[in-house]
């Protein structure tokens, strides 16, 4: 057993290193996904045992990677080399020092990466969009880059250490990385959605198309971006469902709170108002409420900036009413000036129309007679009943 173990040692190495990346990489991931999908009166009592589970899955990875590492040492001294203190301490001296120096040298380059990127990011993003980006949009792209490229800056530095550690105790890395290279082409064949998703997740970042707490359109679904990666984006919409869509899904995208939003309603009037008046009221309550301290920081334009009779509906005139606001906010500042609206059209004896049908029957003339509805016949003016059926003329 120990032989195999020392013959395959490089690839149980890789392997167990790899699953302890994974788990300290996506702990957290899998700690959110876990609260998420089980009840909260559960997760008092689950918390302990998520713990627990990581810490020995994380203990038998660190384990079979220290014996990883003595078997490829014992293979490269020799299969009857005698462990002593002497030789151990030789080791330590040669390769060991090393191995704990990148160990040490990656684990403060991360956490300096991790400390250092959302100041750096939020600077950046802060001189690019001056002027032109409110200060939340600013701050939520500034977060979802901060948190993408200290990811990837975490992997490359995983990876890095594992090849110089593997080089340090006599490993040869050149058939791995060609092997890494052979196998990215197979992934690349393989699983050619999974690489469609990454690039459009990758352009979708760079162009700012939207980020994690936008609300977006995307493949037919509308919803607040909960969460943004390179390969999925997550949405949960007003009902509070939550879908998870691939990146390379999202042929179009329409972000409703991309810079600054909208406020755009249709108001009816009934024909017979006075248009003017009408048209001075609405624009009085938008002036009103851009006065009112709640919600005048919510409103960009503080009266309407496009005001116009818009169409001849069929049991009104309806008249468009269109404002600019902050982010997020125009559904909110909507339905409040309809509100408003509706109080000021009250007071001022404005009528809202609403669907009415108003029947015609015509009128008969007096010296033709009255046409029964029955049978057609045209009988004497004043007749109650049909001369030919019989039936009823009713009182015309």
């Amino acid at each position: 057993m120990w032989d195999w173990f020392i013959a395959n040692a490089v690839w149980i190495l890789v392997i167990s290193a790899v699953v302890l990346s994974v788990l300290l990489i996506a702990r957290q991931q899998v700690r959110a996904s876990i609260e998420k999908a089980v009840p909260k009166k559960w997760l008092e009592t689950l918390h302990n045992s998520i713990n627990l589970a990581l810490l020995v899955i994380g203990g038998i990875s660190l384990m079979v990677i220290i014996l990883a590492l003595a078997a490829i040492t014992l293979s490269r001294e020799g299969a009857h080399v005698i462990i002593t203190p002497e030789t151990i301490q030789r080791w330590f001296l040669q390769h060991g020092i090393f191995i704990l120096i990148i160990i040490v040298i990656s684990f403060l380059a991360y956490r300096f990466v991790k400390f250092v990127m959302p100041e750096v990011v939020e600077r950046s993003v802060r001189m690019r969009g001056r002027g032109r980006r409110a200060r939340e949009e600013l701050t939520k792209r500034s977060r979802t880059l901060s948190s993408l490229l200290t990811y990837i800056i975490l992997v490359i530095i995983l990876v890095a250490a594992l090849f110089m550690i593997l080089s340090e105790v006599g490993v040869d890395v050149t058939p791995l990385l060609a092997g890494a290279g052979v196998a990215g082409v197979a992934i690349g064949f393989g699983a050619q959605s999974l690489v469609r998703d990454i690039l459009n997740g990758l352009f979708i970042l760079l162009e700012d198309q939207y980020n994690r707490g936008d609300v977006v359109r995307i493949a037919g679904i509308a919803g607040i971006v909960e969460e943004l990666n390179l390969r999925r984006t997550v949405l949960r919409d007003l009902d509070g469902l939550l879908h998870t869509i691939p990146n390379g899904e999202v042929k179009t995208s329409s972000n409703f709170t991309k810079d600054w939003s909208r406020a755009h309603l249709n108001i009816s009037v009934a024909y017979k108002e006075d248009l003017d008046k009408a048209m001075s009221t609405i624009r009085k309550a938008w002036e009103k409420m851009a006065e009112h301290p709640k919600w005048s920081p919510m409103l960009i334009s503080k009266t309407p900036w496009l005001l116009r009779v818009d169409a001849f509906g069929d049991s009104g005139i309806v008249i468009k009413v269109v404002g600019e606001t902050k982010p997020m906010t125009q559904w909110d500042v909507m339905g409040e000036l309809r509100r408003r609206i509706k109080i000021a059209f009250d007071k001022a004896g404005i009528e809202i129309p609403w669907p009415h049908v108003k029947l015609y029957f015509g009128e008969q003339p007096a010296d033709k007679g009255l046409t029964c509805p029955a049978c057609s016949h045209i009988n004497p003016p004043g007749s109650k009943f049909c001369a030919h059926c019989g039936a009823s003329l009713g009182s015309r």
